[in-house]
């Protein structure tokens, strides 16, 4: 039972959650990324290298085949999607960067704006006397 309350308490601390959450945020927004470089980057690209889809370039290594009255495959190299892949990554790892440069830069400010300290408490009747009180001391030698 202690090893059930152990992980109870591990999976309900604030940064095991947190984690969760930005795993998952982290997942859409990896969808959403490769959505935008396929479907809105790449075909302009393609476009200008010639209407080429970067998912369909491959290399053909070896031809299909029919044997005995079954195909089998080309063995291809599909560095196209290679190409996609990457793209996806950069823009992935651009925004991520942007992100970071824009979190710290606000903890730059925060940091840097000097807190103006509060004037100190006008001394009680007590200090006022004891002051008082040295002064004459003071002035006696």
């Amino acid at each position: 039972m202690s090893l059930i309350k152990e992980f109870k308490s591990f999976a309900m601390r604030g940064n095991v959650i947190d984690l969760a959450v930005a795993v998952i945020i982290g997942g859409a927004f990896g969808k959403i990324v490769a959505s935008f470089v396929a479907d809105i980057i790449m075909p302009p690209i393609g476009l200008l290298i010639g209407g080429v889809n970067f998912t369909d370039l491959k290399w053909e290594m070896k031809a299909a085949e029919v044997i005995d009255g079954v195909e089998k495959a080309a063995v291809t190299l599909n560095y196209g999607n290679f190409l996609q892949v990457t793209f996806d990554f950069l823009i992935i790892a651009f925004a991520i960067f942007m992100a970071i440069k824009g979190l710290n830069s606000l903890q730059k400010k925060e940091e840097a704006a000097p807190e103006i300290p509060a004037p100190p408490p006008a001394p009680s009747k007590e200090e006022l006397l004891l002051t008082e009180i040295r002064d004459l001391l003071k002035e006696k030698k």
